[in-house]
This record gives C-alpha cells, sequence and structure tokens, in this order.
C-alpha cells in the first residue's frame, strides 16, 4: 500500500519492484538533508497543517505534536540506557513522538509498535520507519479503533509494552461506538468509566480519556509512559479525571507531570500538560512542574505560537530527570502529599506562599497607620464631595 500510486502501472513481479524501492530508501542517507534526521515529516507537516486548524476546527492541529513537546516526552522517559524495548503509540499519527522516543532510546535497540485510524497517516509512518533504520517494525504498523479493537496481542491477551508515547485527540465523536465499549470484556480496561456524549454537540466527548485508561492498561510492569492530556486534566475534582488521577496514586505509578506553555501546539491555544507515567517509581519522589511562563510568542500568519528555545527544552529535561525543586518551577512530592492535596497534580498548588517578613520600630508602625488613616479620610470625603455633586445634578431634572 505505501507504493500504490508507483508501482500501479507494474504488471509484473510487481512486489520485487517495491522491495527494491524499499532497498535503495534504506540504503540512503537523508542526514545532509534534514538537520532532525530521525523524523523526516515534523518540519514539513507542520507547515502544512499550519493553517488547518482555521477551517477544520483545530482537530488535526491539536494532534499533531510539536517536535519540542515530542523532544521532551522521549528525553524524560528515556533517562537512562536501555536494552530491547517495546514502544507503542495508540493513536500514532505520522510517527513524530515514535521517531524522537525510538532516536532517544536507539534505533537498534526497540521495537516499534503502533495503531491509527488513519490509513494515510499510518503510510508516512511506515516510511518514517524505513527511513529511519526501523524496518524490522513495519509489520506492527496497524490501521484501526484503537480503542474499539486493539490490535497488538500475545499468547496471554493484549501485548503489555515497555514505554508508551500518545498525543490523543481530546476531543471525537464517537457516539457510533462507544455503546460497543461497554462490555464485561473492557470493564478492566476502562476502570474509571466512558465519557458522555454530549446531546447536541457529540464531537465534544472527552474522548482522550479513554486513551489514558488504555495506556495505563497497556503498560508492562516496568512499563513507562508519557501522554499528552489537557491541562483541565491534572486539577478536575470530580468524574472521570478524578478517579484516573485517584488510581496513579493508589496503585503507585505516577512519575510526574509537566504544564506547558499556551499556544505551544500549531494554531491552537489548548493548554496541554504531559502526564508521565512509571510502573516502577513506588517510592514517589514525584516531579510536578509549571513551565507555562517560559517560550517566546511568534506570529505565523493569522495564528500565535510559543516557541521554546533549545536552553529553555533542556532546562525542562534537565529539572525532570534531576528531581530538582525549583522556586516557582518545580517541586517534588510524595504520594501522600499529593493525597493531602486531593489528588492535584498542578505544581502551583505545591509551591511556598512567601510573606514578605519587614522589622520596623513602633514609631514607624504608628506613622504608617496614621499615612493609612489620612488616606482613607480623604478617599470618605471624596466620595462625600461627589455625592453631593450628584444629588444637586439630580435636583434640576425634570421627570415627564
Amino acid at each position: 500500500m505505501l507504493f500504490d500510486n508507483i508501482s500501479r502501472f507494474v504488471t509484473d513481479r510487481r512486489d520485487e519492484f517495491c522491495r527494491a524501492i524499499v532497498n535503495k530508501l534504506v540504503n540512503f542517507s537523508f542526514e545532509h538533508i534534514f538537520h532532525e534526521k530521525f523524523d523526516f515529516y515534523a518540519t514539513i507537516f507542520e507547515y502544512l497543517i499550519k493553517d488547518y486548524n482555521t477551517n477544520s476546527g483545530g482537530k488535526y492541529a491539536e494532534y499533531f505534536t510539536p517536535h519540542a513537546v515530542a523532544k521532551i516526552m522521549a528525553s524524560c522517559l528515556v533517562s537512562e540506557p536501555v536494552q530491547n524495548v517495546t514502544c507503542y503509540d495508540p493513536s500514532a499519527g505520522s510517527g513524530t513522538l515514535l521517531m524522537n522516543l525510538a532516536h532517544a532510546i536507539g534505533e537498534n535497540k526497540c521495537t516499534i509498535y503502533s495503531q491509527d485510524i488513519s490509513q494515510k497517516s499510518s503510510n508516512l509512518l511506515r516510511l518514517n520507519l524505513i527511513l529511519n533504520n526501523l524496518v524490522h517494525s513495519i509489520p506492527n504498523v496497524v490501521t484501526g479503533n484503537t480503542l474499539l479493537n486493539p490490535h497488538h496481542r500475545d499468547k496471554n491477551g493484549p501485548k503489555k509494552f515497555d514505554f508508551i508515547v500518545s498525543n490523543p485527540p481530546f476531543k471525537l465523536d464517537f457516539s457510533d461506538f462507544v455503546n460497543n465499549l461497554k462490555s464485561d470484556e473492557n470493564h478492566t480496561r476502562f476502570f474509571a468509566g466512558l465519557p458522555n456524549v454530549p446531546k447536541t454537540k457529540p464531537e465534544g466527548m472527552a474522548i482522550y480519556l479513554c486513551f489514558i485508561q488504555h495506556i495505563m492498561y497497556s503498560l508492562s510492569d516496568r512499563g513507562k509512559a508519557a501522554i499528552v492530556v489537557p491541562t483541565g486534566f491534572i486539577t478536575a475534582q470530580s468524574g472521570i479525571e478524578k478517579k484516573i488521577r485517584e488510581r496513579l496514586v493508589e496503585d503507585r505509578m505516577l512519575r510526574g507531570v509537566i504544564s506547558m506553555p499556551s499556544n505551544i501546539f500549531a494554531t491552537t491555544g489548548t493548554n496541554v500538560s504531559i502526564l508521565f507515567l512509571d510502573k516502577t517509581n513506588t517510592k514517589g519522589d514525584i516531579v510536578l512542574m509549571d513551565a507555562s511562563r517560559l517560550g517566546q510568542t511568534v506570529k505565523e500568519g493569522k495564528n500565535q505560537k510559543t516557541v521554546l528555545s533549545r536552553e529553555e527544552e533542556t532546562r525542562i529535561i534537565r529539572t525532570f530527570n534531576d528531581h530538582v525543586a525549583v522556586e516557582d518551577f518545580s517541586v517534588v512530592v510524595s504520594y501522600d502529599q499529593i493525597r493531602e492535596k486531593n489528588c492535584s497534580f498542578s505544581a502551583g498548588q505545591y509551591f511556598d506562599v512567601k510573606i514578605e517578613h519587614v522589622e520596623i520600630t513602633p514609631a514607624e508602625f504608628e506613622e504608617k497607620m496614621k499615612n493609612f488613616q489620612s488616606n482613607l479620610d480623604a478617599m470618605f470625603a471624596e466620595s462625600r464631595e461627589l455625592e453631593q455633586e450628584i444629588l444637586k445634578q439630580l435636583k434640576g431634572v425634570r421627570y415627564e
């Protein structure tokens, strides 16, 4: 399917023809053309969709992950060398997140698995694999409805993965399929429940909540995950959001949260955070970071976008991986502390409240109080004068 348009006129030995094309691509280096060689489509794709949100309500602009976010996700997930691991994205698109993850791990040290509802996106991902020495993973790229029919399985049932990355669609009309998820088989997978389908706006269904639960279910015993979520998820005080956060704390599988700047995504103002899971983080040195004030706003046509500098990207990654608490930027907390804050994952709720203490003499205190009293007397006097002026004006008004 990858070379359908090229090979449709080849009637003799078509498979061999396509195989020869693949072999040519595998042996060709694109390093001198693309600076970020491990994601062939990132810059091109972001350019092509930069005005797409105007016509399509942001659906695909939110779905595509900017390179800065993808890099931060991969670098925070892979903080130490690993070998022979499995990597999965249940809403893979063209593979931006998987390519960054594979690059951080080492293309020869991981096997890629993916599923996406779009055939075109899956084809782009296959080509990305060819161009990045990941040909062995091409059979694992699947087109299909992940929530309804998760494809990847082994002899024990649904396959479990060592690393999972995902930027799922936040809202999507899933009304035709949602009833099919209400089965005994899916009860364990969607432990917190299924989001409601709004009657007047079915496309507003918070489908990302299903993807979070699916990812939690799909992690191996040593599994780690990074998921892009709306920032509102980390503080919601009821509903499925709250149940998911409580389960992450209860099962001790939370690694941290990074709240990103507004407009970090192309052509959409949705505030996003990155949720990090780690089934081995049972001790609970959890990093909560507020990076919302970083970045520089640039204008692209009619839209504004926030761009992180390389230094800011590095600061986020190092702070997170080093478990460092930085004033008004990051905190390191325990599971008990999170429970005390009603399972809020927002860094700002854990920052110390600073009260400035200034030593003054009794005479200085008395002088300040006199100044306050004088100011209050002046304001009251001004208020009375204004009241009298309004009354005078009202007396001259005739009512008919």
